[in-house]
């Protein structure tokens, strides 16, 4: 899907910095090594931050580089051996009304794509086609569809040994989960239960915690929201792409904070409804279907050469 906000405001000036910044590195679902960059966008709102980030740099490196160029003149030009004699100006009229408009330029020129990305972020672009409830637990989320069929389930850390008990029980997670593959399932993101959601589909998202405070977050859909004890907070995404995506909680919650991911798989319509029918009698037998569906699907587009 398209970003508007970024086709308006920004145009072709994301192209060149984006290549210079993000290199080509493949698309990726997860964090990669020495990453400096956001994650590939996923999503329109994602690509709306991409686009209001480069704009910001190209505004704030000139910046940067014009104050840093006036601090050197300065201590060149009026060191004490060159300027013996104390300048006895106190003010510039001229100067003070350029260094006055000058930044109100530029913030009201930031803060329009800035209002407008906002605004997007709290505006779906269609209807939501699918609702989940997200609660997060010490240290775990709990998902709950909110649509026809009742699904509900944990998603838990796997393969981690301080969770798991031991070095050993922690592969053996993997193993019965068929989760093996480091690449695809990245140590500390990796999840027993993944969400599952439609692509090209707005999915609601209802975020609350059980305990303490939480936060539900997927860089890849620039996706970002509280949840709290006692009360529900609302966003939404729309992913663009297939994949599975990993996110973790952003909001120090105690001790395994740092073991809290959160996994989403996107998937295609079709795939969705049968995962979905399923799930609604037996989310394990659900997601083992699934995966083999997507694993022929893999095995079959390298054979064709796709």
């Amino acid at each position: 899907m398209s970003n508007p906000l970024g086709k308006r405001v920004f145009g072709s000036l994301s192209a060149l910095p984006l290549t210079l910044i993000a290199s080509t590195s493949a698309f990726a679902a997860q964090p990669t090594p020495w990453q400096w960059w956001h994650q590939p966008a996923a999503s329109p709102n994602m690509e709306a931050i991409n686009s209001f980030d480069i704009l910001t740099l190209w505004v704030i490196v000139p910046i940067t580089l014009f104050v840093m160029g006036l601090l050197a003149y300065v201590m060149i030009k009026f060191r004490a051996s060159a300027h013996p004699t104390p300048t006895t100006t106190t003010h510039n009229t001229t100067i003070e009304v350029i260094w006055t408009l000058g930044p109100v330029a530029i913030l009201i020129f930031l803060a329009i794509p800035s209002f407008q990305l906002l605004t997007s972020q709290f505006n779906p672009p269609k209807e939501p086609t699918v609702t989940i409830k997200a609660t997060g637990y010490q240290w775990y989320w709990g998902y709950e569809y909110q649509d026809d069929v009742e699904i509900a389930f944990d998603a838990r850390p796997i393969g981690v040994p301080i969770i798991a008990g031991s070095e050993e029980a922690a592969q053996a997670e993997r193993v019965a989960l068929g989760k093996e593959d480091l690449n695809e399932y990245p140590r500390l993101l990796a999840v027993d239960n993944e969400l599952v959601v439609p692509v090209g589909e707005v999915v609601r998202v209802l975020v609350t915690a059980g305990d303490v405070i939480h936060n539900f977050a997927m860089p890849a859909f620039g996706l970002k929201m509280d949840g709290y004890p006692g009360r529900i907070n609302e966003t939404f995404f729309q992913a663009t792409k297939e994949g599975l995506y990993y996110g973790q909680c952003s909001e120090l919650c105690g001790k395994y904070h740092a073991y809290m991911p959160i996994a989403i798989r996107v998937v295609s319509e079709d795939d969705f409804e049968v995962w979905k029918d399923m799930a609604g009698d037996d989310v394990d037998a659900a997601n083992k279907a699934l995966m083999a569906s997507l694993e022929n699907k893999k095995k079959l587009a390298a054979l064709s050469g796709n």
